[in-house]
């Protein structure tokens, strides 16, 4: 899937809108003001049979060391990002709160929750130029849930990134290597997703 991903630039556009309608590739959703004029940005969606109260915990707990991103755990894994998918809500990662920092990888720098409007919408906020020696690099990637009449809800997920000149910057915030390797985590992360909140699973104290 990765290799295909990486193989077909000529898809670009599908992957950086799948699941998404037109409508919701032109709204603007919470977070988009953090980076009003991102140099390339990427909004995906799935509908799931549940309320925004019944997908907002699988969010909140997102995050290395917490519930994990719920996609190719073993790929992220060679990467070295330490990964453990949850298969059910865990209580102690659900206190989610602006300023609060999810990792990505257990080395990188962590992103910073820039709003929590539950149960509805989780941004979070990365610039690693913050930390000494950054390569010029912005991003967000916002969660956000629509609740629809027929019982259902759309889940989408966008991130949006503006990077610098810089070689590094390029290479780390541009889209050449990270929009198909994002999209081909994220599109499993969506679908993993639906299927654990449709199931219904239960609440863990571990």
């Amino acid at each position: 899937m990765l290799g295909g991903a990486l193989a077909t630039p000529f898809l670009r556009a599908r992957r950086l809108s799948w699941g998404a309608t037109d409508e919701e590739l032109e709204c603007s959703i919470p977070g988009d003001n953090l980076i009003p004029a991102p140099r390339w940005m990427a909004t995906h969606a799935i509908t799931i049979r549940a309320s925004a109260e019944r997908i907002w915990p699988w969010i909140a707990q997102l995050g290395q060391g917490r519930g994990g991103f719920y996609s190719y755990q073993r790929l992220e894994n060679l990467a070295g990002c330490r990964i453990e998918n949850a298969d059910r809500v865990l209580s102690e990662h659900q206190a989610i709160a602006v300023g609060d920092h999810v990792k990505l990888h257990v080395e990188g720098p962590p992103m910073v929750v820039a709003l929590v409007e539950r149960p509805h919408s989780l941004v979070l906020h990365g610039n690693p130029a913050d930390a000494e020696g950054g390569p010029e690099i912005e991003t967000t990637w916002a969660l956000h849930v629509i609740e629809r009449s027929d019982g259902t809800s759309r889940l989408l997920s966008r991130t949006r990134y503006r990077h610098g000149q810089g070689l590094a910057a390029k290479l780390m915030g541009g889209p050449l290597l990270l929009e198909p390797v994002s999209f081909v985590m994220e599109r499993k992360m969506l679908k993993v997703l639906k299927s654990l909140i449709e199931s219904g699973p239960s609440i863990s104290r571990r």
